[in-house]
């Protein structure tokens, strides 16, 4: 069988073990933190505020977090990040108020946004367009293969201790901050850069003038509205409270959602290599539009688990397309360019879960799963409007990107 990473240089190999831990570790936490954040008596708008706080503070440190990777190196800055993190993790499983978890989950956002944009910009540096959408996949894979036991396992922790899915999560965390710090290395990371003006860079108003860049955050803020922001929020209480299942439920949903991405995630990714990055989104983000209203539509256990799974379906060929088109159109270090992006996804994350905690407080669940769709149905239009940036497919039909002459002034 071959390998998945074979023509992806060693620092890939590296950057997906230790995202593999902070994969399970999320997994783990995931479905417990709105069932924990109700214990303190509050509502579904209280719960979403949870999930955004950590969102808003990822995305206020976004350029934070893209200048110190440009100056300190990707190494340094993804693994003291994910340290970061394991540190408020562990003192949020330890909250005996509402506030104090929301504190500290808001407070877990600045590592998360550190360790996030550095191992973008691994990714982006290390990996040319021609096996750029197979080293995002891998790498996102990573994620789900993680996130297939994690859920399972953090649904079973759940029944004996709300607060012990958090301290798995901190020891998954750990775990994955030693990896990076001991061997994630490399060329071109890792080390401090003597200036930005000297070698290729890539400027923030250059990336931004580029449609294809425009449209990626577009879609990386619903995708990250939805299969983030709407899960994470309502889905569990949703699971619990309308379809009268368990927290075990929610896990098993999660993880077959992650089942089916997972097994065509790869797939996915290479097709973009060869097809292009507008064919496999328009595809995934058809699929992801079918789960979405099966969700709505949902009425018992079994039409949850349906629609996890199609949207895992949808996400396998849509979650790698946005970062490879950014991936396409960067041209050497670019770390706030990457912060930007990240922050598209942190505003997905702030402005989901709060309108949907807010319609489903004041009307229902299914009038929020409703507005989510009309946002992923948005999305999905957008797909179609995204101009091809994969230089190699397009350098095949003797065409060439509308990206590349952007270069920094002399």
């Amino acid at each position: 069988m071959r390998s998945p990473f074979r023509d992806l240089p060693r620092e890939i190999s590296v950057l997906v073990a230790a995202s593999f831990f902070v994969a399970v570790g999320f997994g783990i936490v995931l479905p417990a933190i709105p069932v924990f954040a109700r214990t303190f008596g509050v509502g579904n708008t209280a719960i979403g505020l949870i999930i955004s706080m950590f969102a808003i503070t990822r995305f206020a440190s976004g350029p934070i977090a893209g200048k110190l990777v440009d100056h300190f190196g990707e190494r340094a800055i993804f693994s003291s990040g994910i340290l970061m993190v394991s540190l408020f993790v562990f003192l949020a499983g330890l909250s005996t108020t509402y506030g104090q978890l929301l504190f500290f989950r808001a407070a877990g956002g600045l590592g998360s946004c550190m360790f996030s944009v550095a191992a973008g910009s691994v990714l982006v540096r290390s990996v040319d367009d021609a096996n750029r959408g197979h080293a995002l996949a891998v790498y996102n894979g990573s994620y789900l293969v993680g996130g297939i036991s994690g859920p399972i396992i953090g649904g079973l922790l759940s029944l004996i201790s709300l607060r012990a899915p958090f301290f798995a999560y901190s020891a998954m965390l750990l775990i994955s901050g030693i990896v990076a710090h001991f061997f994630l290395k490399g060329e071109k990371i890792g080390k401090r850069e003597k200036g930005l003006d000297s070698g290729e860079y890539t400027r923030v108003r250059e990336a931004l003038a580029m449609k294809p860049f425009r449209i990626a955050l577009a879609i990386t803020f619903m995708v990250s509205w939805v299969f983030f922001g709407l899960r994470a929020s309502i889905m569990p209480i949703f699971v619990i409270e309308e379809l009268g299942s368990t927290t075990a439920v929610v896990g098993y949903g999660f993880a077959l959602g992650a089942v089916f991405q997972g097994a065509l995630l790869i797939r996915g990714g290479k097709l973009s290599d060869r097809r292009g990055r507008r064919f496999v989104s328009v595809i995934g983000s058809s699929i992801g539009l079918v789960g979405m209203i099966v969700l709505t539509l949902a009425i018992d256990p079994w039409m949850y688990l349906l629609a996890m799974s199609i949207l895992g379906i949808g996400g396998a060929f849509l979650s790698t397309t946005p970062a490879s088109i950014v991936g396409d159109v960067i041209r050497g270090r670019g770390g706030q360019v990457i912060a930007i992006f990240s922050m598209a996804g942190d505003a997905g994350m702030i402005v989901g879960p709060i309108i949907i905690g807010a319609l489903s407080d004041m009307y229902s669940y299914r009038t929020a799963f409703a507005v989510s769709t009309l946002v992923f149905a948005l999305g999905a239009y957008l797909t179609t409007q995204i101009p091809e940036t994969r230089e190699n497919f397009l350098s095949g039909k003797g065409e060439r990107p509308q990206v590349n002459h952007l270069r920094p002034p002399e």
